[in-house]
């Protein structure tokens, strides 16, 4: 049940460690049964068991293999095994979105009267997340400022289950402090767990510490704005079992499948404890799986994902710079223009690029801002990050309307901040788009 497909799966694993590579090999090499290359659609809800006494090896967790889609997949499998390899972990769970992912990685650890400590500066919808949904089952998120990686120790105590922070935090898009709070965490026994949405490629999270990465596939790794889906990828490289006060969920008997004790239940399979555990309890029980088309879809994305990665942040580099340069633009968000202990964050921790979310605010403020998007013709105006396309949005009045005024500017939302996400077009023509649409909020204003 931990797994499925593995002999098959894993000979497509010995071809590389370069990212360039792995999105076309780990996890597949073709099927053996017709040959195919692209990994099949299996568009199905469950599976034949060979005898009764397969089906109970299964469901006892003595062998891997497909019970019911819900909990795995043969499509979403190689999309799991890929997106290990490409983290440096040792094993992942995909699940129907990001906002999914982020849930699980908390209640995977977490029971009422336990708490997380988390980075201000997060995307809105897990804000929202963590200060008002999670509350209602019991779990407390404690909210500080990354600038000071002590405030994350200050904030702990014996009921604190893991820290979380993002990468490249949107909108803020200062290079979360990785290896400080990491080195932190582990000496008291904490994990880190990091939303790598914003950085794929250009940055593993598991290489400077952190214990958990999780992803929004919706964004970089889909690319093309068709699906919505996310994956958490278990680092491996965390000793739960030596903490057993900190994470009873992993190392006292599970009622709700059998009594098993996690980090003993994953000692054959390796060390994939907590990923064991969220698809067996958490994917089990509440759902939220991948769809095997959107896998599919997934899987095309990341074939591409390393090239497009590259496009995305040499644009925005440029676009960066535009702006710094632009008589009308009073501040510009990006690692590139950055100084001081945010430069130094970015330059240790991301290889290959800066990313491709820029915010920059106008001198007319929000109402000028909310020219410019209007004016845009080819920026898609649109709620998500990470597509092929150049996007634009509001964030005060859109993914983050939810939040109040001091929770916006915790996270770094002003009222005149405009977000682009930028895409792989031709670079004159983003620039011609964004010099016009200046333009326009500007004469529109005079």
């Amino acid at each position: 049940m931990a797994s499925s497909s593995k002999s098959r799966s894993d000979r497509g694993n010995g071809s590389g460690s370069n990212p360039e590579t792995l999105v076309l090999h780990a996890g597949w090499r073709a099927d053996p049964g017709t040959g195919s290359v692209a990994v099949p659609i299996h568009q199905t809800t469950s599976f034949q068991f060979q005898d009764t006494g397969h089906a109970a090896r299964l469901f006892a967790l003595q062998e891997g293999g497909n019970i019911y889609s819900r909990i795995m997949n043969p499509t979403v499998d190689v999309l799991e095994r890929r997106m290990a390899a490409l983290e440096g972990g040792s094993a992942a769970l995909a699940l129907g979105s990001g906002q999914a992912a982020s849930t699980f990685c908390v209640m995977n650890l977490c029971s009422a009267g336990d708490n997380i400590v988390s980075s201000t500066a997060i995307y809105g919808g897990t804000w929202n997340l963590f200060a008002n949904t999670l509350r209602q089952f019991g779990i407390e998120v404690r909210f500080v400022d990354p600038a000071d990686p002590q405030a994350f120790a200050a904030a702990s105590d014996d009921r604190t289950r893991a820290w979380y922070a993002e990468t490249l935090p949107n909108p803020k898009l200062e290079v979360f402090p990785i290896a400080e709070v990491a080195a932190l965490g582990r000496g008291m026994g904490i994990p880190l767990i990091m939303d790598n949405t914003a950085a794929p490629v250009i940055c593993r999270p598991l290489d400077h510490g952190a214990a958990v990465v999780m992803h929004s596939t919706t964004k970089w790794i889909g690319g093309h704005g068709s699906s919505i889906g996310g994956i958490v990828v278990d680092g491996g490289n965390f000793d739960w079992s030596a903490h057993p006060a900190r994470f009873p969920t992993l190392n006292q008997p599970d009622p709700s499948y059998h009594g098993a004790v996690w980090t003993e239940a994953a000692k054959p399979m390796g060390p994939i404890a907590y990923i064991l555990r969220m698809r067996t309890c958490l994917l089990r029980d509440i759902g939220a799986p991948m769809a095997p088309m959107n896998a599919f879809l997934f899987l095309q994305g990341l074939e591409t994902l390393p090239l497009r990665m590259e496009r995305h942040c040499a644009n925005a580099l440029r676009v960066a710079a535009f702006l710094a340069a632009h008589p009308e633009v009073a501040r510009v968000i990006h690692p590139s223009v950055a100084g001081g202990e945010a430069r130094r964050r970015a330059e240790a921790h991301l290889r290959g690029g800066l990313g491709s979310l820029l915010g920059f605010e106008l001198k007319g403020g929000a109402e000028a801002g909310g020219r410019f998007i209007e004016a845009l013709r080819m920026f898609y105006h649109v709620a998500n990050i990470g597509d092929a396309r150049s996007l634009a949005i509001h964030p005060a009045t859109t993914t983050h309307s939810q939040l109040s005024a001091e929770e916006q500017a915790a996270a770094g939302v002003t009222p005149g901040y405009v977000r682009l996400s930028i895409g792989i077009e031709h670079i004159d023509d983003i620039l011609a788009d964004l010099d016009q649409a200046l333009a326009a909020a500007a004469g529109a204003a005079a």
